[in-house]
């Protein structure tokens, strides 16, 4: 079977990552790279021994699949010249700029069925989501906090569409259900755009998504917290792990030290009528999200029904992030 031609477009901090990805995949035929930076691009392509395109054009008609990883600013324009082209396109997130711009490529994907596009809404695959969704989550609370250190490369946008997007994502895709009403406020400190911000979603199903997200602080922090009935996950992004918290009835049942798992313990705290707290840390295994969220993309292509995020769930989580950011806008009037 001829191996799937695939490029990268975009060879900043995330574009080199996917090099590197592609260039120990067995089952591509990683061609080329382009970039609008001379120098860099001949740098990437000698790195992986692949070819240097002299321009998009170049890159898309020697690809059978292009991934996009550019500044927000240019997503719009390449990934139309890439589906026009009829070729398959992985474009990192935020899918756009701006919602006007995301439902131009909807449409303009809508004629054009056959072709895989995915968004690199990548936390779906971090290894403590993977772990979480086998509790039967049902969370009437999220909490999500998201903060890093001042990166000089993530100024061209909002701190929400750079950071907080991540967990719009999350709460959209884990409690698949829409958004109902939001407030949220913001402030500019080192920027001339939002650099710290908090939202607050009231979703149709009825759970409230509490979101921080702040690039001005001391040290980096990715926690995503969910309440349901008798149960509390605490999701640590960052560090790959999950704790969570169970309340077990125990009546007629003996639950003791003995007939628990490894990774379980009970907690000492009163608890109600016959009700024992269960604390456990499930071991998770070690797996770079970004290789599987890339696989995925190729295995959609040769026909498996897997993609991460699809355009279309890219366009909800950006339309969110842009309410979110003119909300903030507003009260800044």
């Amino acid at each position: 079977m001829r191996k799937i031609k695939i490029s990268v477009v975009g060879l900043g901090y995330i574009g080199k990552v996917h090099c590197k990805l592609l260039a120990k995949n067995k089952l591509v035929d990683f061609v080329g790279v382009y970039d609008a930076d001379i120098k860099r691009k001949y740098t990437v392509a000698a790195e992986h021994k692949v070819k240097y395109f002299a321009d998009i054009s170049d890159t898309i008609l020697n690809s059978d699949a292009v991934i996009i990883a550019t500044p927000t600013a240019s997503h719009k324009d390449i990934a139309k010249k890439v589906i026009k082209a009829q070729k398959h396109c992985f474009i990192e997130k935020p899918v756009c700029s701006n919602t006007k711009e995301a439902e131009e490529l909807l449409h303009l994907s809508a004629r054009h069925h056959n072709l895989k596009i995915q968004v690199g809404h990548i936390e779906r695959l971090n290894p403590a989501v993977l772990s979480a969704q086998r509790y039967n989550l049902k969370p009437v609370f999220i909490e999500a906090h998201r903060l890093t250190e001042f990166q000089a490369r993530s100024t061209d946008t909002s701190v929400i569409n750079d950071l907080m997007i991540h967990d719009i994502d999350l709460v959209l895709f884990l409690t698949n259900s829409k958004v109902k009403n939001i407030s949220a406020n913001g402030v500019s400190i080192i920027t001339d755009s939002i650099d710290l911000a908090n939202a607050r979603l009231e979703m149709q199903n009825g759970l409230i998504a509490n979101l921080t997200a702040s690039r001005i602080s001391i040290r980096p922090e990715r926690k995503f917290r969910m309440f349901q009935k008798d149960t509390y996950l605490s999701l640590n992004l960052k560090e790959h792990s999950l704790q969570v918290f169970k309340m077990i009835d125990c009546k007629g049942i003996d639950i003791s030290a003995d007939n628990l798992l490894a990774t379980q313990k009970l907690i000492d705290l009163p608890t109600i009528e016959d009700k024992k707290i269960v604390f456990e840390t499930p071991k998770i295994s070690k797996a770079n999200p970004m290789e599987i969220e890339q696989n995925n993309f190729i295995s959609s292509i040769v026909g498996q029904p897997i993609i991460t995020c699809t355009l279309y769930e890219g366009v909800e989580a950006l339309r969110v992030a842009e309410q979110i950011n003119n909300i903030i806008k507003n009260n800044f009037a």
